[in-house]
């Protein structure tokens, strides 16, 4: 289905917990969040429904995120019926991955396709103050048994952050050198949890490229990061730039929070609410929020945050 401005809507960001193991400085407070009643998330049919209801509208990718996915206990369970749900061609997920070793070879069994995996720093002290829980052996543990599980794709997420990461760019990219997966540096949003942060903090993935002056450009694959590959590389370097370059003219996704809420804008407060309704409630919903997505957010700066209106672990990062 296509929206007001042309765009077709193919991708579907599908949270199924606001909850996770870490507390990550730019995700969620350091004390967590109050976990809320089951009656108020929504349940495992109401996700598969809202897959089928989303893929009749042209839905064709779902992309699994949290909180963290896999602290859901039947999150092989979600998985499996959503890939077996007609239509949908692709099954991604995203994780922190620390999680990871004992489920990886049964989440791909389940059909998940695609993991995107977050690694913003390969300094064990620096993972720790970042996370305020995990160990950086732990995360990498995780990658270590996604390659081993053989998904298609594996992705790792830095979160580029200036004073923070930023003079490991050569280091995290260095890692396509050594192994078949994208390294992708995501800038800083200017979101509910990162607001503590400095201005300084707020660094262009322009940043990447003056670090890595031989990165070769890469022919898009359809997402929104530019792609890059070093000489010799056996993956690629990916830059996502949601605050210094725009790409809502290409935005073909909606987000669908745990708590049932769809988002046709990350950055707006715009919600339309499908926890409760049958499968065509959820269609006509889905049909609103299509039509009425905006062309465009407003520029994201330290000075004009996000609108979103929720911290990034409850809406799906």
């Amino acid at each position: 289905m296509q929206d007001g401005f042309g765009r077709s809507i193919t991708c579907l960001r599908l949270s199924v917990t606001e909850l996770c193991n870490l507390r990550c400085r730019y995700c969620m407070p350091e004390e967590g969040i109050c976990k809320r009643s089951h009656e108020e998330m929504l349940t495992q049919e109401e996700m598969v429904l809202a897959a089928e209801a989303a893929a009749s509208l042209g839905i064709t990718k779902i992309r699994i995120t949290g909180g963290e996915p896999l602290v859901k206990k039947n999150i092989l369970s979600i998985c499996r019926h959503i890939a077996a749900v007609s239509g949908i061609q692709e099954l991604c997920l995203t994780t922190n991955g620390t999680l990871l070793p004992p489920m990886a070879r049964a989440l791909r069994d389940a059909g998940v396709q695609r993991l995107n995996i977050s690694l913003d720093t390969l300094r064990p002290e620096r993972y720790a103050a970042l996370t305020r829980r995990g160990t950086l052996d732990q995360a990498w543990a995780g990658i270590q048994s996604a390659l081993e599980a053989g998904f298609a794709k594996v992705k790792l997420n830095a979160v580029l952050i200036g004073g923070y990461n930023d003079d490991e760019i050569r280091d995290l990219a260095a890692l396509t050198l050594r192994y078949p997966l994208d390294m992708r540096f995501i800038e800083l949003m200017p979101t509910v949890g990162a607001a503590a942060f400095p201005k300084e903090a707020y660094l262009p993935a322009a940043a990447v490229l003056q670090d890595l002056p031989e990165a070769v450009p890469q022919p898009a694959d359809g997402g929104v990061a530019e792609l890059y590959r070093l000489p010799g590389a056996v993956g690629n370097i990916g830059l996502i730039r949601p605050v210094s370059v725009s790409f809502c003219g290409s935005c073909n996704r909606l987000r669908l929070t745990a708590d049932g809420k769809l988002k046709p804008c990350l950055h707006s407060r715009s919600e339309y609410s499908l926890k409760g309704l049958d499968r065509e409630g959820m269609i006509a919903e889905m049909r609103l929020a299509i039509q009425n997505k905006p062309r465009q957010h407003a520029p994201l700066s330290q000075a004009a945050p996000s609108q979103a209106g929720r911290s990034m672990n409850r809406i799906g990062g």
